[in-house]
């Protein structure tokens, strides 16, 4: 006969203080860990929305950002014949783009701050669907005016509806504020790219965007492109692109938590293990005459490890009610690949409520295992003796 599970809980319940001084010691370590989890999902998916599958990305062969990409005009020309491009309300959907950092202070603090420009063509407004006007209006091409992305217009300074920027020699009016969702493109002012070009006393692109027919002509419009001796360039969907941007910071940022979780983690299985060797101390005439009903050594070590599961699965509990809360909260940071600042939300998806279940689960495993042997190895009559 086994050892019904009310004993388990119930051992716990008979022992409130500890079990949730335990518990909590977990739950901080659970917490961290879906925190971290969460930050690299939420700047994974922030910068893949900003992609689109039936788009592609042309930049220079061997460039990782646009950023670092050269297109001339002639290439350019080149790129926007290619028979794969849709057609849209505009014509061709597809864009020669200039990408640019200039620094900006922000609201708060006054620190500067690394902004991406991104210099955009009319049609640019037609390859990105999530992009919509939030506030004031879309500038006039030929002019120096600029639209703000939401999260740009809030944090700094000029950056809002009437207010003016000054770089390059010139001064730029904002004359509207864009909402482009949880994308990169919130994090970027966008302008007329002949005006910025110009200003910046420049020639050449950064990259293209272009919109396809249909998705499945990517192959071939990236192999034509790749193999033609004027164009050295390097093709991609524009949602693998994005992906791979963030790729760097993610790793880097899953990387240093999983660190800081392992450490903590390390003291938590430690608490759990106290704890449960205090129990089975306690509990060694108990023990002693469950052995005596009957139970078998095997009954009391899955007994003791329940009781640990138990403890482990109310520290998850406890940890990740707060960090669900995350999910509220914005954070920005510099994107390793463009080296300018990027918001993010925390995010919460099943896939970590299942990897923070496994984890606390484990802690309490791991921290019950050894005192769980020992309560099955005790000999029956020495426990006995300590009735």
């Amino acid at each position: 006969m086994a050892i019904p599970f009310s004993y388990s809980y119930r051992n716990l319940l008979a022992r409130r203080l500890t079990t949730f001084l335990t518990a909590a010691g977990m739950a901080l370590v659970v917490f961290v860990f879906a925190a971290v989890l969460m930050l690299s999902e939420g700047l994974r998916q922030t910068l893949v929305a900003t992609g689109s599958y039936d788009n592609a990305v042309v930049l220079r062969a061997g460039s990782e950002t646009e950023v670092q990409s050269v297109i001339d005009r002639s290439q350019a020309g080149i790129i926007a014949s290619q028979p794969e491009i849709a057609l849209g309300p505009q014509g061709l959907l597809v864009a020669a783009e200039a990408i640019i950092l200039v620094n900006l202070p922000k609201r708060a603090t006054g620190y500067p701050g690394n902004v991406m420009l991104r210099g955009v063509q009319p049609v640019s407004l037609d390859l990105r669907r999530e992009v919509k006007l939030k506030e004031g209006r879309w500038f006039r091409p030929g002019s120096n005016e600029l639209v703000a992305g939401a999260q740009i217009a809030r944090r700094f300074q000029g950056a809002g509806v009437g207010e003016t920027l000054r770089f390059a020699m010139r001064t730029w009016r904002v004359v509207g504020v864009f909402d482009a969702g949880n994308t990169g493109f919130s994090s970027e002012i966008w302008g007329d790219v002949e005006q910025l070009l110009s200003a910046f006393r420049r020639t050449v692109f950064s990259g293209m965007v272009l919109r396809l027919k249909d998705p499945a002509d990517f192959t071939a419009l990236k192999t034509r492109l790749e193999s033609d001796p004027r164009l050295p360039v390097q093709v991609q969907r524009e949602v693998e692109f994005y992906e791979a941007q963030s790729r760097r910071l993610a790793d880097f940022i899953r990387l240093l938590g999983l660190v800081l979780t392992g450490i903590f983690g390390v003291g938590a299985v430690l608490g759990a293990m106290v704890t449960m060797y205090a129990q089975v101390g306690n509990r060694i005439g108990e023990i002693g005459t469950m052995r005596a009903l009957g139970f078998q050594r095997r009954h009391l070590l899955l007994a003791f490890l329940l009781e640990a599961g138990l403890l482990g699965l109310l520290g998850w509990l406890i940890g990740l009610i707060p960090a669900s809360l995350l999910n509220f909260f914005t954070l920005s940071t510099v994107n390793w690949a463009s080296f300018s600042e990027i918001t993010f939300r925390f995010t919460l998806t099943p896939g970590i409520v299942l990897k923070s279940l496994g984890f606390g689960l484990g802690m309490g495993l791991l921290g019950g295992f050894l005192p769980a042997l020992k309560a099955a190895r005790l000999p029956v009559l020495d426990a006995l003796r300590a009735i």
